[in-house]
């Protein structure tokens, strides 16, 4: 397996933090492509990534070290907020406790540690693929832009900040307490000098002007505000995205177009790669595409995978009918993903009460406890690594473990119960090397250990051919279904889905669908489709409100 090695930090001072660890190498994780959208332009098919986005860079660095131009990150800003989403049968008339609700779409709770060591591993391999005349924004707010910078500084070079933008906005609560925080921070770094910077020029935009102070000198103005030609301001006055707004996705945190069209226009050119990996409802991806620049994205969300999908989907059909130049298509993979977890926000508590496990809220190490094992579970949707080891191996108790030693020299000083979602080889005996206590640690690994252990209700559909048409005549998605309380409040199945794709010649591998049927505010999918002559194997994937997926083959003829 390919491992890539970074050059060691050369920037000061730098940025400590309780179990800072250096990352030096990764190894390159495979992909499995899972649908296809759209045709390629000039042999490039923008790209998509589901999967936690340390291993989709790990899994980029082969094809496109120093090649991405611009990179966009809208990461977690530690705000000790859970960010949910109003989940609303389509079609209802009446909004109750039975056909509306709201679901989790991630935490942002850190302990201040581990979100730092987060960051810090990420923006080192972002930094790996950045081209040498590439640019960096890192949106983030006042919790952790003052970390943020430094950590920075460390990576790229504090000679290599150009500007910390100020996004100002109207939007967000008040206090009697302290000044109304109305304003986010973006820090952009170049990798080199020599990085790309396009001053706008006056016949690019056709605009008026006003008078400014001194004769002969033009302001311009747009979506952010009032600039000369050759001196824009880093403050920019931008609403967020409004209630009513056409480009309202129903996510959150979601970010204006207006403010992507910025950075993007000055610092890339027609056909360079655009990069987000906290991709969240697709705002950069769909911004590039509409400047004509090509796009990577990736989220360990797979709300906002779906979310990014039916907006790309629905933006290349528009631009399709207005622009004469075909616009490329986009495709789907999932890095490293283990289907089991949709949500990983809700991924511990699914474990835990499936494995009958019971919380401890107040540990720093610990996520519960199970017949006298203190329970450590590893992030899903990726196998355990040693890497993971370092937070238990940091904030071990080791005054306590010297008193247990000296009480039972003989005793394991702990006894531990690894959960994970795969994992390398000799994950205990690595534990164990590392510290020098005895410890009794057993690993409970799903995959192999509980392959029968049920998380959730899977979805059912009656999905079949009538008369020369595809016709879903029943579809329940569980999971959805128990959540909305009571059946008798559907009155309709449609009512449960967001989106339906056909391809009518499966593969059995790749989904490339001819029908996507996507479900506009209060509308609802047809459910019935004309099969095509040419069709052979069918098939049908159905996305529900929480943006789980049902697939199902039909056999034609």
């Amino acid at each position: 397996m390919d491992t890539y090695k970074f050059e060691p930090i050369a920037g000061f001072p730098m940025l400590h933090w309780k179990g800072k660890r250096p990352f030096e190498a990764t190894q390159y994780y495979p992909a499995q492509l899972t649908e296809v959208h759209g045709e390629p332009k000039d042999n490039w098919l923008n790209k998509v990534f589901w999967g936690d986005n340390l291993q989709v860079m790990s899994h980029l660095l082969k094809e496109h070290r120093g090649k991405i131009k611009m990179i966009y990150i809208d990461p977690p800003f530690d705000s000790k907020a859970e960010y949910k989403k109003k989940i609303k049968l389509k079609g209802a008339s009446v909004s109750n406790d039975h056909n509306s609700f709201e679901e989790k779409q991630y935490t942002d709770i850190w302990k201040s540690d581990e979100y730092l060591q987060f960051m810090y591993e990420r923006l080192i391999l972002l930094k790996e693929l950045l081209h040498e005349e590439g640019t960096i924004y890192l949106h983030c707010d006042w919790h952790k832009v003052h970390y943020l910078r430094s950590m920075m500084d460390e990576i790229f070079g504090a000679e290599r900040f150009i500007n910390e933008i100020i996004w100002s906005y109207k939007s967000g609560g008040v206090s009697d307490r302290y000044f109304g925080r109305k304003h986010d921070n973006i820090l952009m770094y170049g990798k080199t000098n020599g990085y790309t910077f396009n001053v706008l020029k006056e016949k690019s935009y056709n605009r008026g002007f006003k008078p400014y102070r001194f004769e002969g000198v033009k302001e311009y103005e747009d979506e952010i505000g009032w600039y000369t030609l050759t001196n824009m301001r880093d403050v920019w006055d931008l609403d967020m995205v409004g209630r009513t707004s056409a480009e309202r996705m129903g996510y959150p945190t979601q970010k204006p177009e207006a403010l992507l069209k910025r950075m993007i226009e000055v610092s890339t050119n027609k056909g360079d790669i655009v990069f987000d990996c906290f991709m969240g409802s697709g705002t950069t991806q769909t911004v590039a595409m509409k400047m004509d620049r090509k796009f990577i994205g990736a989220d360990i969300n797979l709300g906002s995978i779906q979310t990014t999908t039916k907006r790309l989907v629905n933006d290349i059909k528009a631009l399709a009918k207005e622009e004469e130049n075909q616009v490329p298509g986009f495709e789907v993979y999932n890095v490293n993903h283990y289907d089991v977890f949709r949500n990983p926000v809700q991924a511990k508590e699914l474990l835990m009460e499936a494995l009958e496990v019971n919380a401890i809220t107040r540990s720093h190490v610990y996520d519960g406890e199970k017949d006298g094992r203190m329970v450590k579970i590893f992030p899903v949707n990726r196998i355990a690594t040693r890497a993971d080891l370092n937070e238990l191996i940091t904030h071990f108790d080791y005054k306590e473990f010297d008193r247990r030693k000296e009480q039972a020299p003989n005793k394991p000083v702990e006894k531990l119960l690894l959960i994970c979602m795969g994992h390398e080889p000799g994950l205990a005996a690595h534990l164990q090397e590392q510290v020098d206590y005895q410890l009794d640690i057993a690993v409970v690994d799903i995959l192999r250990d509980k392959k029968d252990i049920q998380f959730k209700r899977e979805s059912e559909a009656k999905v079949e051919i009538k008369d020369n048409q595809i016709v879903i005549d029943q579809f329940y998605p569980m999971n959805l279904l128990q959540k909305l309380k009571s059946k008798e409040s559907v009155g309709d199945w449609r009512e449960l889905v967001e989106s339906v794709m056909i391809d009518w010649n499966y593969d059995g591998a790749v989904l490339e669908p001819t029908i996507v049927d996507i479900a506009q505010k209060e509308e609802l999918v047809k459910g019935t489709y004309d099969v095509p002559q040419e069709a052979g194997t069918i098939r049908v994937k159905i996305t529900d409100l929480l943006s789980e997926t049902l697939e199902v083959t039909v056999k034609n003829g």
